[in-house]
């Protein structure tokens, strides 16, 4: 299963590194980049995108708002310089929730491909879910 993903970041470091992260991980297909969330509207409405790697503090409008204003907003995973927005990307179901700098490691990869494939394939049932982040673990109640 091949995961059409894209990366929502003012800081062009940023967008770097995940490229490089998003190119190492077989079943991620990078379709798109953008400095502001503004500008990946459009290929957000067409809905084939599976996944946001999404920044919270950008101009024009946060991350956070940005996820809010979607109706048909795809799984998220925030990435960030600012921890103190975890509870409330976890709020608004967050797959996961990255503090920069970014690394990824074998558990995230496996997380990531199970509650993308939980989302894609329909799954209404309720989950319990796990998300590790340098050593500190928060659950989160999973519904699609």
């Amino acid at each position: 299963m091949i995961i059409n993903c894209i990366i929502i970041d003012d800081e062009p470091l940023a967008r770097k590194g995940l490229k490089e992260y998003i190119a190492e991980i077989d079943f991620l297909n990078l379709a798109g980049e953008f400095e502001n969330a503004i500008k990946a509207t459009e290929l957000l409405s067409k809905g084939n995108i599976h996944l946001l790697f999404l920044d919270i503090q950008m101009p024009k409008i946060t991350g956070l708002d940005f996820f809010k204003s979607l109706q048909m907003a795809p799984p998220v995973i925030f990435t960030t310089a600012y921890p103190q927005y975890a509870l409330e990307g976890f709020d608004l179901n967050a797959l996961d929730y990255l503090v920069k700098p970014i690394s990824f490691d074998p558990k995230s990869k496996r997380v990531l491909r199970n509650t993308t494939a939980q989302r894609r394939d329909g799954c209404r049932k309720k989950r319990r879910l796990f998300f590790y982040q340098v050593g500190q673990q928060a659950g989160k109640d999973f519904f699609r």
